[in-house]
């Protein structure tokens, strides 16, 4: 026998027991999504490596040394995505949704995505992002609402869990989670084609005469592109950019940008102004946010969505001017932020991330395994959520598969239930016991009975 192959260095396996909050996550932001008039895309791993060069920026970290790149058999230079904007927008402009869709046009995605970077918590060489995207409107509507959108994902993720924690440990256990998470908005405005060159020659003046207090790729970026200086995380950098002169906004831009602020105030989302946002790839404009929890420190990996405006982007691909507003989230960082919230230890994860199970089919003799299988094929087709053990036992070790597998009820059917064509059912919450009639219906109307109800709600 050889020695077993590890995953990769920066990739990690998602399962049991944490895999359950990575799929309360994705089923959030669908919900959500779907709620908020948002259709779902999905778009290839990899695309034409010109695709992330256009659209990303030559000089940008991801393209200058993240990206996985490779030549195919026909000699195309490929890359698996690094992130999901310009994967949407190359399928935006390929498939002519600009003139045969509705505008706008809204769009979110969910899927891996690949940078070559050291790995550290919360960050993976393949991750995972949830994203979305309106094309078509250049309203500040748009940009509220999908900053609103974010907010209310990260909201409901909390409170899910909460529901989650309070059904398999009990209410007690989940009492301080259903307070709404302390959370807040960061925004910034980064200006137009006609206010952001002015900004553009005064950050460059200023980062000239400091340069060699900087670091390394920041005295890089200071001369083509700047404004990714005020995104370094690198302590005298940070401290360096907080005399940084800010951006003075034209007109336009400033109506726009007081705009949405009041829309924001107004959904009750809240937020505050700050000058430092940026984001870390060219194609933004106008509107930037990041969401952090409220005792965020100034600088850190502490961002749980971030995004912004991009009027220029679908241009620069080839379209036409297209105005569009997005944000992605990455789920490693929500789940770890729910977790960490939760305060969960290892055996609380794992009932917690159980699967679901209404009833529990425990044959007590190999006679009546045949009798259990029907009976989950039919409470499954019922609509419950049914289990079974495919191995008579004794009762006791049955009880433990049962808890395990985060049952609600037990049904024992042995010899003696067959002969009556009845069966044994225990509330494993109140462990009170009936016998029921071995069918499906009535067990499966037993089982949704408004005591479990009121339990689950």
């Amino acid at each position: 026998m050889g020695e077993p192959i590890a995953a990769p260095r920066g990739t990690a396996d998602i399962g049991p027991p944490d895999g359950a909050v990575w799929h309360l996550v994705e089923d959030v932001a669908r919900r959500n999504c779907s709620r908020h008039g948002f259709a779902e895309i999905r778009t290839p791993l990899f695309e034409a490596t010109e695709l992330f060069a256009r659209g990303i920026g030559a000089d940008t970290d991801i393209v200058g040394k993240e990206m996985y790149t490779f030549r195919d058999r026909s000699d195309r230079s490929l890359t698996l995505r690094p992130e999901g904007t310009a994967g949407v927008v190359r399928a935006f402009l390929e498939h002519k949704l600009y003139a045969t869709a509705p505008s706008p046009l809204k769009l979110w995605y969910q899927g891996p995505m690949f940078r070559y970077e050291r790995p550290q918590k919360g960050r993976q060489r393949q991750f995972y992002q949830i994203g979305v995207e309106v094309f078509g409107s250049a309203e500040p509507a748009a940009d509220a609402e999908v900053v609103a959108l974010a907010y209310q994902c990260y909201q409901d993720m909390a409170a899910d869990l909460a529901c989650r924690v309070a059904d398999r440990l009990g209410a007690e256990r989940a009492a301080g989670l259903h307070v709404p998470p302390d959370l807040r908005v960061e925004l910034n405005s980064l200006g137009d084609q006609a206010c952001r060159p002015r900004y553009r020659e005064a950050l460059q003046a200023y980062f000239r005469d400091r340069a060699a207090a900087y670091c390394a790729d920041c005295a890089r970026r200071m001369e083509t592109n700047p404004l990714r200086v005020l995104d370094c995380k690198v302590p005298p950098c940070v401290a360096l950019n907080a005399q940084a002169p800010a951006l003075e906004l034209c007109a336009d831009c400033s109506a726009h940008f007081a705009a949405v602020k009041d829309l924001l105030a107004g959904a009750g989302v809240p937020f505050s102004v700050n000058p430092r946002i940026v984001r870390g790839l060219d194609y933004y404009t106008r509107t930037v946010f990041e969401l952090v929890p409220a005792d965020a420190p100034a600088a850190g990996q502490t961002t749980l969505c971030a995004g912004g405006r991009y009027d220029g982007l679908v241009a620069e691909l080839g379209g036409p001017p297209t105005p569009a507003v997005g944000w992605a989230l990455g789920e490693e960082r929500a789940v770890q932020w729910l977790l960490d919230r939760a305060e969960l230890s290892a055996a609380e994860l794992a009932r917690v991330g159980a699967p679901a199970t209404d009833v529990f089919v425990a044959p007590l003799a190999s006679e009546a395994v045949a009798a259990a299988f029907r009976l989950v094929q039919h409470l499954r087709r019922a609509g419950l959520a049914a289990d079974m053990a495919f191995k008579a036992a004794k009762p006791d070790k049955h009880f433990k598969q049962a808890e395990r597998a985060g049952a609600r009820f037990i049904a024992l059917l042995g010899p003696d239930e067959l002969a009556r064509q009845e069966i044994a059912v225990k509330d494993l919450a109140t462990r009170t016991q009936i016998n029921l009639p071995l069918d499906a219906e009535i067990i499966a109307a037993h089982a949704r009975a408004p005591a479990r109800a009121a339990q689950l709600t």
